[in-house]
């Protein structure tokens, strides 16, 4: 059976009580993140991808800082490998193109690199700890330079 999902991008007025939950739900209550370091000072001025299933239940979101860093991917079990990190990934990556940005990076938790290389990220620099979990950071050249 195929589960069909949409995404858009919303301010953190709009989308923070539905990333809120998602994110609790990932990081601090299966990954152990310390609750008091899930939310920060970025959240107010990124761009908010959130994927909804079918019935408009939040399903996964994602983050785009100004800056151009890609952050707080995060899909509930039940939904993973089905497609909706692709899709919010590749909504923050179009987010990212029509802010001008010509190159975009993240911190993948080091299990996620995979994921990431097949969008063309590449990694740089050496391996660090971030929460407890072993993360590196990944990049991906978007802009004129991509060409």
């Amino acid at each position: 059976m195929s589960r069909h999902f949409s995404v858009r991008i919303e301010s953190w007025s709009t989308a923070r009580e539905e990333a809120c939950r998602i994110r609790f739900a990932v990081f601090v209550a299966e990954q152990q993140v310390p609750p008091e370091i899930e939310l920060d000072e970025w959240d107010a001025d990124s761009d908010h991808a959130l994927a909804t299933d079918e019935f408009g239940r939040t399903i996964a979101t994602g983050r785009l800082l100004l800056d151009g860093h890609i952050g707080r991917m995060a899909v509930l079990r039940e939904w993973r490998g089905q497609g909706a990190g692709a899709a919010i990934l590749m909504a923050l990556l179009s987010r990212a193109t029509e802010r001008g940005m010509e190159r975009v990076v993240l911190n993948a938790q080091t299990h996620a690199c995979g994921f990431y290389a097949r969008f063309g990220f590449t990694q740089f620099g050496d391996e660090f700890m971030e929460a407890g979990i072993p993360h590196v950071e990944m990049e991906l050249h978007i802009g004129p330079r991509a060409a």
